[in-house]
């Protein structure tokens, strides 16, 4: 008889444990995360103290100078999450803006040793690779048996459209890697022998999420809340959630302990501390989603790159679904699929999870419905809901952010279930694979795009200031300092962390009240003296100037106890270009002519 090949060949040799082989998994993942968060910041990796982030760089400068000031705050014993630094004399409510305190005070040292904008560009890679690891190990240790599968939908999350998106410089919106952690604690808490310890931890988290991302938060407060109430009351779950309820509430009633006693200061200043507003400056038809965005691709991805990038979104930085249609229909498909086969207890889950992602996409449509960019009058849900407090601060087309990692977890599903029940024929298993190319492959995202920005004045780094401005006193740059011109904030992030000493400046890149009905805004309300800054700047002509307009402009400068005015050669404009002649013209009709220092045009301005 003819010796059979795996006779001839010898014994196969035995396959490596399964503790291995997950080992394995879990540094493949890991390495793929980091090496996609690096892609997609790759831009600013080759010069972090030049580079910017090209279409929001105020953002960049903004959290760049927050890092600074959590820093500075912290070595000086001074209040987080209240600054007189800018706005002068109001100063501003920071617990009711992006303050990011944790990262702001475990990113010190690092500040302090390299700067804000190294800090900045080390917390947003670490951002973007944390979230997949994050997803990764909830999918893969309480979700998914697969590895594979956790690692399809841990990646996708962490790089889908809407993250890669606000990957432009919001340090909030891309740690990502806070839901997870919540979803996976807070689930904890029906564990019967562990509440009390379980709603301590959660509680703690609850309270880091809040000082890094307390919109993400109230999201993912949302989104759980929605998927728990649809879970709970299928019949399939409804003896399973009865019975578990006590435990769960008690270790709520902990985290809410705990968390209330951790942010009561935060959560007081947010809605009774001075300078506090209800609402944002935003319009919430503007900033909803489009609804026709959902099956189109973004612009920072290989569909993107290909010409198929669209619009539709109100700024780079909000393209918050932009799924495409193959990836739509992948996931419809997926959803049929998986609750064809699955027992009554995994259909509960898969309803609550598609419930949660209907209502929630529904709702980022905001108060009227749009379509391709055009606007009908068709009244939608959050129109609703919009008025209410708290939810009227936020953004409704950041709600569909809370769709992706349900379309993750329905991804990682699906390839586990082909994974441990392979499909009889290998064309229904190729298929599957060609499926998942057609839909993921235009999604993988591509580096975020980066200029150069203009230098800090010698002025500034070298501590000239020091001679013209008394400690602690208020410098004005011109233009103004707001958010199209934040070369102020970034100028004081720069003092504040080389430990120059401090100086004030007037107005400046924050939310705060002032806005129409109540509502906040961007900045303070214009007075003279910067209005007629920013007009020089945008258009390039100076205005006519008289008498009055010099009382009105002393008037601002007392107001604000500016004792320095200076103009760098270069001005950063993060919408537009500056013109700095027109500025330095306009500047020397109002105050005179200016004095030259360093490399900076410079006006002393006289107590009266």
């Amino acid at each position: 008889m003819p010796t059979s090949p795996s006779v001839a060949a010898g014994p196969a040799p035995a396959s490596p444990p399964r503790a291995v082989r997950g080992r394995r998994a879990d540094l493949i993942v890991v390495l793929a995360a980091l090496a996609l968060a690096v892609w997609v910041t790759s831009g600013m990796w080759r010069d972090p103290n030049v580079r910017t982030i090209t279409v929001n760089s105020s953002d960049q400068a903004l959290f760049e100078w927050l890092l600074a000031f959590g820093g500075h705050a912290l070595t000086h014993g001074e209040n987080p999450f209240f600054t007189h630094l800018i706005n002068v004399p109001d100063g501003v409510n920071l617990a009711v803006n992006t303050s990011i305190t944790v990262y702001a005070v475990v990113f010190a040292p690092l500040t302090y040793l390299v700067g804000p904008p190294v800090t900045f560009l080390v917390i947003l890679t670490l951002n973007l690779a944390a979230t997949a690891i994050a997803w990764y190990l909830l999918f893969s240790r309480q979700l998914v048996r697969s590895r594979l599968a956790a690692g399809v939908g841990g990646l996708f999350v962490a790089y889908s459209p809407g993250m890669v998106s606000h990957a432009n410089a919001h340090l909030n919106w891309t740690a990502g890697w806070l839901v997870p952690l919540l979803i996976w604690r807070l689930f904890a808490l029906r564990r019967p022998e562990h509440w009390l310890r379980d709603g301590i931890v959660l509680g703690v988290l609850v309270a880091v999420a809040f000082s890094i991302a307390a919109e993400g938060l109230f999201f993912t407060a949302l989104a759980l809340g929605v998927f728990l109430v649809v879970w709970a009351v299928h019949p399939a779950r409804r003896a399973e959630a009865r019975a578990a309820l006590p435990t769960f509430l008690r270790g709520l009633a902990i985290t809410a302990v705990v968390a209330g006693a951790l942010l009561a200061y935060p959560l007081w200043l947010h809605f009774a501390g001075p300078q506090r507003f209800h609402g944002t400056g935003f319009d919430p038809v503007v900033h909803s989603e489009d609804i026709a965005a959902f099956g189109a691709f973004p612009r920072r991805s290989l569909a993107g790159q290909a010409g198929l990038g669209t619009s539709l979104a109100p700024n780079p930085t909000e393209e918050n679904s932009f799924f495409g249609l193959p990836l739509l229909l992948l996931s419809v498909v997926c959803f049929v699929a998986l609750f064809r086969r699955a027992d009554p207890g995994r259909r509960a889950t898969l309803w609550a999870l598609g419930v949660t992602a209907v209502i929630f996409s529904v709702l980022s449509w905001g108060p009227v419905a749009k379509v391709d960019g055009r606007r009908t009058d068709v009244p939608m849900p959050f129109d609703l809901l919009g008025h209410l407090p708290v939810v009227n601060a936020a953004l409704p087309a950041r709600l569909a952010l809370v769709v992706a990692p349900l379309i993750g977890l329905l991804l990682a599903f699906m390839v586990d279930r082909l994974r441990t029940h392979p499909p009889r024929h290998r064309s229904t298993e190729a298929a599957w694979a060609l499926g998942f190319v057609v839909a993921l492959l235009p999604l993988v995202p591509t580096p975020l795009l980066t200029d150069e920005r203009e230098p800090i004045p010698r002025f500034i780094t070298a501590g000239t200031w020091r001679d013209y401005v008394s400690p602690g006193e208020v410098l004005t740059p011109v233009p103004v300092a707001v958010d199209v011109y934040p070369d102020g904030q970034r100028w004081q992030a720069y003092a504040l962390a080389h430990r120059q000493g401090e100086f004030r400046i007037p107005a400046g890149f924050f939310l705060g009240p002032g806005g129409p009905d109540g509502r906040g805004r961007i900045g303070p309300v214009p007075r003279t003296f910067s209005a007629l800054m920013d007009q020089a700047g945008r258009t390039g002509l100076v205005p006519i100037v008289t008498d009055g307009t010099i009382r009105e402009v002393r008037a601002d400068l007392a107001y604000w106890r500016v004792e320095a005015v200076v103009l760098p050669d270069q001005v950063h404009g993060a919408k537009f270009e500056v013109d700095e002649d027109a500025v330095r013209r306009t500047a020397t009709a109002l105050l005179g002519r200016p004095e030259r220092v360093d490399d900076v045009w410079l006006w002393r301005v006289p107590r009266s």
